[in-house]
This record gives structure tokens, C-alpha cells and sequence, in this order.
């Protein structure tokens, strides 16, 4: 999954991972999660109690639902978030992104 050195520079290749769902990065803090959905799939909402959020769409279009609102997500896009919220991605397009999930400050 990712590679390391003496130092504990930590190194992954998105290219490498392949598949759908949520899949894991790095061990330990910050959560570092690759999202990738296919058209008209959707995450259930859930929160992340005691996180901040950070989704940036690499491909595709993310509808966000945070709470009662909703964003519509593009590549390159970069969203930071609470995770107290009900939280729920929606892929329009076959899409990926990169979630951060970090203590709460």
C-alpha cells in the first residue's frame, strides 16, 4: 500500500490503487482515505465525531451533502468540513477523491 523510509516519509501512488469504495492510505493520523464511486453511487450519512474533513475531487462530479446542505464538487475541487454533521458523498459521474480526516482542533 505505501511504501517508507528511514526517515518515515510514508509514499502512495494513486495510480496503484484500483477498485471501488473507500480505501485506506497510510497507517495512523491523519486518516488519509481514496473515495471512488461509480455513477449513482452513494455513502450513506454518518458523521465523524471529534474530525475535520478535507475532499478533493481528482475525477469526476461529487454531490457533498453535509448537514442540510449540498455541494456540487468538481475535479480540483477542496472542501474542508466538520465531521459532526451527517455526512453523505454522491457520485453524478463515475468520480475519486482524496478525504483527510484529522483531530479536531
Amino acid at each position: 500500500m505505501s511504501e517508507s523510509s528511514a526517515d518515515a516519509t510514508e509514499r502512495v501512488s494513486l495510480a496503484d490503487l484500483d477498485g471501488p469504495g473507500r480505501q485506506p492510505l497510510f497507517e495512523g493520523e491523519p486518516k488519509t482515505v481514496r473515495l471512488a464511486l461509480d455513477a449513482g453511487e452513494e455513502v450513506p450519512a454518518h458523521r465523524h465525531p471529534d474530525r475535520e474533513i478535507v475532499c478533493h475531487v481528482l475525477d469526476g462530479e461529487l454531490t457533498m451533502r453535509l448537514g442540510d446542505d449540498a455541494l456540487s464538487l468538481s475535479p480540483g475541487d477542496v472542501v474542508r468540513f466538520d465531521g459532526e454533521q451527517d455526512i453523505s458523498p454522491r457520485a453524478e459521474t463515475d468520480c475519486e477523491a482524496l478525504l483527510v480526516l484529522a483531530p479536531a482542533a
